[in-house]
């Protein structure tokens, strides 16, 4: 009796660890998440856009949460998204720039997101989750046995191979033939990539990913091409939008993000998906040709893109969408960061965070769910490169959302908005302007940056100006020196490095075919 009591106790005990073990399982929602790349903050409906069709944007805020003080680590793609994924500002894994060099020029170089970096993707794999990233150009470099090759015959190749592109590749454009390629795991499968199919290659896999993967869970990141220049539509979209060539990709875009949330309902997954949608910085204002416009519109947010302080080039959208773990139709106000959705997500997953490093993101679930009423970001740090541009100080007790300048881009012609001459704002030396004391605005009052503060406008000027600064000598005790990823060696081209569908230089190659065609 003993021997078969003994048995129904280790039987109960197995039961009750396969139920907590499928508990947790079940419990782990689907990711979905999904970034816009130079998307204006003011270019969306819900965010106040009236003249641009955004319905699935608008609809996915509806039913979830949005952020109105959602902000870019960095205003250029490369350090923002790598700040995206590891949680960390950019400057702490090396993907600031003391240079005008600011993000990754070449697939064949040698930078990029260091290997001793965590992703949020690899905490999730580790909880059981199936990943996919999904982005038409991937930005690699993998050292290879050439180096084991003499240095004379490194740089005989290199002569040869520049020669080879002066006599023949140049009718191809060297940026479309080296740069813009198109891989499915490590394999490339179109060099030079085929524009005119993106979308419908974009759509595809994710529409594939999800259907495949529908048992979960897993974790999907749509990266999109839109809206950056130079702003490939499909015929359908072309002339549909009442701003032009832009205005035609954002709507494209809109109508690519309802395609993958239709995907998300027919699988049944809706209530069981975490879904996101963001940019990766604002607006790309000197994107022109001729008289038309050609970037994003960062609404009463002034700058834009490059801007490393400038409230229109961090700031960008933020919705989240569970159904009945997130209230629907909800705003909130609060500063929040991409870099939250690293812990956020990891979170989400029952994963564990990386312990020997600084984790500057937050996770945004106790905000997102009215828990708490209080973002956890009382300092966050505005950096142009390795710069530190501005810094905001949101004093909780208060409710004053104070934001300091140290340093402002030059615009170009004077009296612009932007510069528009460069096409581009640098962060340092005779294109920047150094304030001392700092500029000091009141965003609770002043969100758009007209009215800077003096002592002799606010009685608070001194202590705040001073609080301030001791934050940012806390924060940069925390930062250590790391290799520069983005540097001049790191930023140049290398043949050897090139990844290549065929024999280099002979590099060619179309396994996907014709896809441009109707997937759901």
């Amino acid at each position: 009796m003993r021997h078969l009591k003994l048995q129904w106790n280790w039987l109960a005990i197995l039961l009750v660890s396969c139920l907590r073990t499928y508990a947790s399982s079940a419990s782990k929602p689907n990711i979905l998440l999904m970034m816009a790349d130079d998307l204006g903050l003011g270019d969306v409906g819900c965010y106040g856009n009236d003249t641009l069709r955004t319905p699935n944007i608008d609809q996915l805020a509806k039913e979830g949460v949005k952020l109105t003080q959602h902000i870019a680590a960095a205003p250029l793609c490369t350090p923002s998204r790598a700040a995206f994924l590891t949680g960390r500002y950019p400057i702490r894994s090396g993907m600031g720039s003391s240079t005008n060099q600011r993000i990754l020029y070449w697939i064949g170089g040698s930078g990029g997101l260091p290997p001793n970096e965590t992703t949020f993707a690899r905490i999730l794999q580790q909880q059981g989750y199936t990943t996919a990233l999904i982005v038409l150009t991937l930005l690699i470099g993998k050292l290879t046995g050439l180096f084991l090759v003499k240095w004379k015959a490194i740089i005989c190749f290199a002569l040869c191979g520049f020669l080879f592109f002066i006599s023949w590749f140049s009718s191809y454009g060297f940026v479309k033939y080296w740069n813009c390629i198109l891989m499915r795991n490590h394999d490339i499968s179109e060099q030079p990539m085929k524009l005119e199919t993106a979308t419908s290659n974009v759509l595809k896999e994710a529409v594939s990913f999800i259907e495949r993967n529908k048992q979960g869970p897993f974790l999907l990141f749509v990266s999109f091409l839109h809206v950056h220049t130079p702003l490939v539509t499909k015929e359908t979209f072309l002339g549909k939008s009442r701003h032009g060539l832009y205005g035609d990709n954002v709507e494209e875009m809109d109508w690519m993000v309802g395609r993958i949330l239709d995907a998300i309902d027919k699988a049944g997954l809706k209530n069981n998906t975490f879904t996101y949608f963001t940019s990766d910085h604002g607006g790309h204002l000197e994107a022109q040709k001729q008289n038309a416009q050609l970037g994003g519109w960062n609404g009463i947010y002034k700058g834009g893109k490059a801007m490393g302080g400038w409230e229109g080039g961090i700031r960008v959208p933020g919705i989240f969408r569970w159904p009945g773990v997130l209230p629907a139709d909800t705003v909130i106000d609060e500063p929040t960061s991409l870099m939250d959705i690293y812990p956020t997500v990891a979170h989400l997953a029952a994963g564990i965070m990386p312990q020997d490093r600084v984790i500057d993101g937050r996770n945004l679930m106790p905000l997102l769910q009215g828990k708490v009423q209080h973002s956890e970001h009382e300092f966050m740090f505005h950096y142009c490169g390795l710069y530190l541009h501005a810094v905001r100080w949101h004093q909780k007790d208060s409710g004053a959302l104070w934001k300091a300048h140290y340093t402002t881009p030059i615009f170009q012609p004077e009296g612009a908005g932007g510069c528009y001459i460069s096409r581009f704002c640098n962060c340092f030396g005779e294109d920047v302007t150094h304030h001392d004391p700092p500029l000091l605005f009141d965003l609770s009052s002043d969100p758009a940056e007209i009215k800077p503060l003096s002592p002799a406008t606010e009685p608070l000027f001194d202590t705040v100006i001073s609080r301030i600064a001791r934050a940012v000598q806390e924060h940069q005790r925390t930062l250590t020196p790391v290799p520069q990823q983005l540097s001049e060696y790191n930023n140049m081209w290398k043949p050897w490095l090139q990844p290549c569908c065929g024999t280099f230089p002979f590099c060619w190659c179309d396994k996907e075919g014709d896809s441009d065609q109707e997937i759901i």
